[in-house]
């Protein structure tokens, strides 16, 4: 039971921001956040510590790890899928030759279709890739 494994930390955190209503409302095109229709809820989980130690974060991010098999039955899969503010580095990483061919494995979990969309504008807006991090969105170049 999750529940349980609630007991298992200090201060262990679980999100559930509702979705449904008006957001149903909305095709998946005309905003980069895909995921409304059918879900109920985007669900946030946290667990915090102040020891960075390597011991105690192999700790905590396997308790993690652990919460998220208990709630597999329980959230999107077959792809799962995330809220991009929610990262999942599981989905993957940009490395430092990064393309849009190798961030689409990731971020179409983030934002299904537009994914391209947002790539193509990223190349006007920012086309020497000078915002990035792990999960950024790389400019879009066909040949990539």
């Amino acid at each position: 039971m999750v529940e349980k494994l609630f007991l298992e930390e200090e201060r262990p955190q679980m999100i559930m921001e509702p979705l449904g209503g008006k957001l149903d409302e909305i095709s998946e095109s005309e905003i980069s956040f895909p995921h409304r229709k059918g879900n109920l809820y985007n669900i946030q989980y946290l667990v915090n510590w102040s020891d960075n130690s390597e011991s105690i974060s192999s700790q905590k991010i396997a308790w993690m790890r652990k919460l998220y098999k208990k709630m597999k039955p329980y959230v999107a899969n077959s792809p799962r899928t995330a809220y991009v503010n929610y990262r999942d580095l599981d989905f993957g990483t940009n490395q430092e030759d990064y393309s849009y061919s190798k961030a689409k494995i990731w971020g179409e979990k983030y934002f299904n279709g537009n994914f391209k969309r947002l790539a193509q504008v990223k190349s006007q807006v920012d086309p020497n890739n000078f915002f990035r991090n792990e999960q950024s969105i790389p400019p879009y170049h066909a040949d990539s």
